[in-house]
């Protein structure tokens, strides 16, 4: 009795320690499914831009595989002294977890490089030296297509991270034919836009589309609210069909909120005061929520941002910062959740620099943040309780809304088992039917 007692325990504890061991082993796996965003590692970067090296301000970063396109990276260091910076690219699945690619199967040549384009402000009250890279290079070509990450790091230590930026590489096999509507669900009918498609995949083999394909859509170049992994409702003779009711539904949100401080001289729109201590600052216009108020269309920029000096001769060495103060006129919602300012200028995220404080004398929500001169667009959204947005006590939803979107079409590589991008679409909802 005493022998089959001790077997059974030897037995449990043998089973104990090898439960620790795949518990040990989930856990490192889970660690090495790393989801890569548009993020900032370092306090002192700032002013963010990555977009298409075509002379106009095109924030979709996508290049066309086998292209001569190159793409323009620009940031600065709030620090009047140069760093040595390397950078290299990562490819990702359609999740934006790294693939199972090694870097030589997917780039052609060097698989790091350096960040050599640096100049410093000139004229600041804020110090900073702006550093810029235009990429690919013929020293580094990209081979395959896919969800793709710009890293930037220090002194060859690509554990030291300064940034990093999400970047598409496109194969286009595919025509897609988009439109866009108010919601077909009646709930819906008023505040949300249907985003309905079709993809002619004719003269590109697909065995298995519901299992291969998938698609994202996004709204404003916002990954923050996108649809992703879609998949299509119907085959029909080489065409994809994607009309559904409730998959594809974006709230409409309402047309941008917008400031300019181009020039810091003078004032300008929905700038109410300007003073400087330490550096420059600037006070916005006390804004009221919109949610209940009727729609009202006007042009803005879709959340975006256009980074221009209007005081100086070089928008570069010129360019100066300020302190931009946002005020937002509500009672305390913290039972609810949290208020956030929201569009390009925070990456399309929900950062803590611009979460809003609440002021009981003011009856205002009130945020600082160090802006670098330009024409800006924003939101204020509500982060509720459950993480989510929720623009229905701020903004408001309308159907009618100005808004851009962007269709990706990923389709897994039967040989080498990568998510490809095999489609782009874009559309504007100034089509919209109803």
């Amino acid at each position: 009795m005493v022998e089959e007692d001790k077997s059974f325990y030897y037995i449990i504890n043998n089973m104990k320690r090898t439960l620790l061991f795949l518990l040990v082993l989930s856990s490192l796996y889970s660690l090495g499914q790393r989801v890569y965003d548009n993020t900032c590692y370092d306090d002192k970067v700032a002013t963010v831009i990555l977009q298409k090296n075509i002379g106009i301000y095109d924030p979709l970063p996508v290049l066309n595989l086998g292209s001569t396109e190159s793409l323009k990276l620009s940031f600065d260091m709030l620090d009047p002294q140069n760093e040595f910076l390397n950078y290299s690219i990562i490819h990702c699945n359609r999740n934006w977890m790294p693939s199972d690619l090694q870097p030589m199967d997917y780039v052609n040549g060097n698989t790091m490089g350096e960040i050599t384009d640096y100049k410093f402000s000139t004229n600041t009250y804020q110090t900073y030296t702006h550093y810029s890279l235009n990429f690919p290079t013929e020293e580094m070509t990209i081979t395959k297509s896919g969800n793709y990450i710009l890293k930037v790091f220090r002194n060859f230590d690509e554990e030291d991270i300064l940034l990093t930026r999400r970047f598409m590489v496109v194969d286009i096999q595919t025509k897609i034919s988009s439109t866009i509507k108010s919601a077909t669900v009646p709930e819906f009918r008023f505040s949300h836009q249907e985003v309905d498609f079709s993809i002619n995949y004719l003269g590109f083999d697909i065995p298995n589309p519901f299992l291969d394909v998938n698609v994202t859509i996004i709204q404003n170049n916002s990954w923050n609210n996108a649809i992703t992994n879609l998949k299509p409702q119907f085959v029909n003779n080489n065409e994809l069909s994607f009309n559904y009711e409730n998959e594809n539904l974006f709230p409409g949100t309402n047309e941008f909120r917008f400031f300019d401080i181009r020039s810091l001289r003078f004032f300008s729109n929905n700038v109410i005061k300007k003073y400087i201590d330490s550096v420059q600052n600037v006070v916005l216009r006390p804004e009221d929520s919109k949610a209940y108020l009727n729609y009202v269309r006007w042009i803005d920029y879709n959340g975006k941002r256009d980074i221009f000096n209007s005081d100086g001769m070089n928008l570069v060495e010129d360019g100066d910062y300020a302190l931009v103060h946002f005020n937002f006129k509500s009672n305390n919602l913290e039972d609810m959740g949290e208020i956030f300012v929201y569009g390009e200028l925070t990456d399309w995220q929900l950062k803590d620099e611009f979460k809003m404080t609440f002021s009981p004398e003011l009856n205002m929500y009130t945020c600082p943040v160090l802006l670098k001169q330009s024409y800006y667009n924003y939101h204020f959204i509500l982060r509720g309780k459950d993480g989510k947005i929720d623009y229905s006590f701020t903004e408001g939803n309308h159907q009618e809304t100005e808004n851009d979107y962007t269709i990706l079409v990923y389709h897994k590589n039967v040989f080498y088992g990568y998510d490809e991008i095999i489609g782009l679409g874009s559309r504007n909802s100034n089509t919209l039917k109803k």
